[in-house]
């Protein structure tokens, strides 16, 4: 499997201004696509925005507003939302890197997260990674995907039903839902894993082929790259709960505590499975050792049974004119029951010694 599926390149990068917006990435939309649902405890609006400057008006509103861009390539649109918000240039640029490490920045009146979010692709079973940032004020909140679709329909569906606490809650809280959105997403995908790993080891145990050691590097491979995205998702969310930030309330608090259990046994159930693909690999390279062995053996018993028939077929095969055992008339019927006894007795020994 290419490293390159989850390392973009950014060969553009180097030498450029700090704070210079340049998408690292691939293109996965033609257009940037703008999403809006802005919500109180009683009111609801949900639509689609055509132009970047419908978003201006909900910055002072006292509403919750959830801004989600689709398609990080559209530099211009990236750098009027920041500048009509006040986000920093280096923000930015971070946006539109999608090279990304999960971190969280608090500049006072706003955080700005980023995460890596995981799904299985069932179509061509596979996992997918693709980062997402999140940047958190007080009355909004911005999230900046790659691509279409993601994992937040659960989060979506609270909303508009107006279901739980989330409507009541200010942008920390909604920013918590859609980080255990996050977090529950890596919990179907481990499932899917250990699934797989289930039937893997069976496959390995009965009759072992390449097939199953590229699907053991391919199992190695992602839960390395799930691990590495998951590891410091670890670190944002002891940093969120710490309490630093004003824009994080007491209440959302307890709540950041369960994301953080769950990101612990995220990280354990990960380690686990590394260890058990790790364990395949090796009963693999085993098995296959032992089967050329088995090989090995039987090639062995067989040549050892031909050694003395062999031998008898050599001397007698010799055509030398005075052999008495020439003229003989049975000699030939003689011959042949002694090289049958001879390998038939040798067969014997070799079962009586478990060899075969």
């Amino acid at each position: 499997m290419p490293l390159s599926k989850y390392i973009k390149k950014s060969s553009a990068k180097p030498g450029i201004s700090p704070g210079t917006l340049v998408h690292v990435g691939k293109k996965q939309l033609e257009n940037s696509k703008i999403e809006l649902i802005d919500y109180t405890e009683k009111t609801f609006e949900e639509k689609k925005i055509d132009k970047i400057e419908d978003c201006f008006p909900f910055k002072d509103k006292s509403s919750v507003s959830w801004f989600n861009i689709i398609g990080l390539h559209d530099l211009n649109l990236i750098e009027k939302i920041g500048s009509h918000f006040e986000f920093h240039p280096l923000v930015l640029e971070d946006i539109v890197n999608t090279n990304q490490r999960p971190k969280l920045e608090d500049f006072e009146s706003y955080l700005f997260l980023v995460l890596k979010m995981v799904y299985f692709n069932g179509g061509k079973k596979k996992m997918e990674i693709e980062q997402i940032s999140f940047v958190v004020g007080k009355t909004f909140v911005f999230s900046f995907q790659e691509r279409e679709g993601d994992v937040f329909d659960g989060v979506r569906e609270r909303i508009r039903n107006a279901k739980g606490k989330i409507r009541k809650m200010g942008t920390d809280y909604l920013v918590y839902a859609l980080v255990d959105a996050i977090v529950d997403s890596y919990f179907s995908v481990l499932e899917k894993i250990g699934e797989e790993i289930e039937l893997l080891e069976e496959k390995v145990m009965e009759n072992p082929s390449k097939e199953e050691l590229n699907t053991i590097y391919r199992l190695k491979h992602n839960l390395i790259f799930l691990r590495r995205s998951v590891w410091p998702l670890r670190e944002v969310i002891s940093a969120m709960q710490r309490g630093d930030s004003k824009l994080i309330s007491k209440q959302t608090l307890f709540f950041l505590r369960d994301v953080y259990d769950h990101t612990i046994q995220v990280i354990d159930t990960i380690e686990t499975f590394r260890d058990m693909v790790a364990g395949m690999l090796d009963v693999y390279l085993s098995s296959i050792s032992n089967k050329m062995n088995e090989v090995m053996k039987v090639l062995t018993i067989i040549a050892t049974i031909f050694i003395p028939l062999t031998f008898i077929a050599g001397v007698y095969g010799m055509n030398f004119k005075y052999m008495p055992e020439l003229d003989w008339e049975w000699s030939y019927p003689i011959l042949w029951i002694i090289m049958i006894s001879v390998a038939f007795s040798m067969f014997l020994f070799f079962r009586k010694k478990k060899w075969l």
